[in-house]
């Protein structure tokens, strides 16, 4: 398997996904966005940064990248693509998932360590974890506040593609357990498919005891099992 990491201008996440995911075994490049998907492509992700500064929005102008087009098209081919921090915002504006990211409700940029509670353990994503368990999981952003319609959250929540949300440790979903004002607490979805996943939190920034912990281990591992 050959996971594609799509490097735009402004990504700065990218070489952290390739180590962390060489890490685990997983064959991995980094692909400038100009430049195509590779066709052994069997796997992209879409890794966190500043796309494009962040102009007009978070994600939306990476997302009109016309490399876009052929990861949609992958994913409709069943190849599992996973969205990270600004590669979640990307994934969103490209319509790989629901609803949109947005300014944290603190209007700041907010780069700490919080607890993940896994909301379903029955995807390649989180099949590495119980459900219920709760993950430490480190977040850098200023536009992760996740909104959409009350009636769409109610669809996602029904048909179970709610992945993970915001808990203290003991896992309870708390207002005060939300670092950006996410709707429901929110951190991250599916798409219509369960190979296709976006998430605020950095699960590359904990795969290393040393170094933040190994939590996010089990995230990456959806390329395994996909």
């Amino acid at each position: 398997m050959t996971v594609s990491i799509i490097r735009f201008g402004g990504s700065n996440c990218d070489r952290d996904a390739e180590r962390a995911l060489a890490d685990l075994g997983v064959d991995a490049e980094i692909v400038w966005h100009e430049d195509g998907l590779p066709e052994d492509t069997t796997g992209v992700m879409l890794p966190g940064g500043f796309s494009y500064g962040d102009y007009l929005r978070a994600g939306a102008m990476a997302a009109r990248s016309p490399i876009m087009q052929e990861v949609r098209a992958a994913a409709e081919d069943g190849v599992p693509v996973l969205g990270v921090c600004n590669g979640a915002q990307v994934g969103s504006e490209s319509t790989l998932t629901e609803g949109a990211f947005t300014t944290n409700r603190s209007a700041r940029f907010q780069c700490e360590h919080v607890y993940l509670r896994v909301e379903n353990a029955d995807t390649p994503w989180t099949a590495a974890y119980e459900e219920g368990e709760v993950i430490e999981i480190p977040i850098a952003h200023g536009e992760g506040r996740f909104e959409i319609t009350d009636d769409r959250l109610e669809t996602l929540r029904e048909e179970d593609r709610v992945l993970f949300r915001y808990c203290d440790a003991d896992g309870e979903v708390t207002e005060a357990a939300n670092p950006n004002g996410s709707k429901d607490n929110v951190a991250g979805i599916l798409g219509e498919d369960e190979h296709v996943a976006v998430l605020m939190p950095h699960p590359e920034r904990a795969t290393l005891s040393d170094v933040g912990g190994t939590d996010g281990r089990g995230v990456l591992r959806g390329f395994s099992s996909n």
